[in-house]
């Protein structure tokens, strides 16, 4: 059965917002390669709608690398509760919020690699609740930012146990944990 793994980025303080302003100047090339190693160890994205929108705004035009070109070859399917432009990053499929567990259940059964989530937010916490998400990737940058968008919610509740950590040169974590079933 196919894995679901949630990669988000965090600061030290637990904020998630705008990484694109506080993460690059830490990508260290350790960082890259266990990025890039867990990203091609898996073939689709599942995505919440405003994560999909904002990065089918970037993304199809990026390419020309492995990392780019394997990210935008995979099946991206974007969860939302109302129209979403599916074409705006192809390959995407669209999965109805109300329909979100039986879907996601029978997309794990399907033969395949693991499929990766970025970020976390209502999709996480819903998956979680469900018993279908399987891990969790948090990778802590060197950064206090003092507020944004938290990390977890009171939705996010759910017991977990730790499953390994992956120190980089840069000074990244990433803190791998895997929700408790039952």
């Amino acid at each position: 059965m196919r894995r679901i793994i949630a990669s988000v980025y965090s600061t030290l303080d637990g904020f998630i917002d705008n990484p694109h302003l506080w993460s690059l100047q830490h990508n260290s090339e350790d960082a890259m390669a266990y990025a890039f190693a867990m990203t091609t160890g898996c073939d689709a994205l599942l995505l919440g709608r405003v994560t999909y929108e904002g990065m089918a705004q970037a993304w199809p035009n990026m390419g020309g690398n492995p990392y780019a070109d394997h990210v935008n070859a995979m099946t991206k399917y974007v969860v939302a509760s109302r129209p979403v432009d599916t074409g705006a990053w192809n390959p995407t499929v669209a999965i109805p919020g109300d329909d979100l567990a039986a879907q996601v259940a029978e997309l794990k059964e399907k033969d395949g690699e693991d499929i990766l989530i970025w970020g976390s937010g209502r999709l996480t916490d819903d998956l979680a609740r469900h018993g279908l998400l399987d891990e969790y990737r948090v990778w802590i940058y060197p950064v206090l930012k003092g507020e944004g968008e938290p990390l977890f919610r009171p939705a996010s509740a759910t017991p977990i146990e730790p499953a390994g950590s992956t120190a980089f040169d840069s000074g990244v974590v990433v803190l791998t944990y895997r929700p408790v079933s039952g």
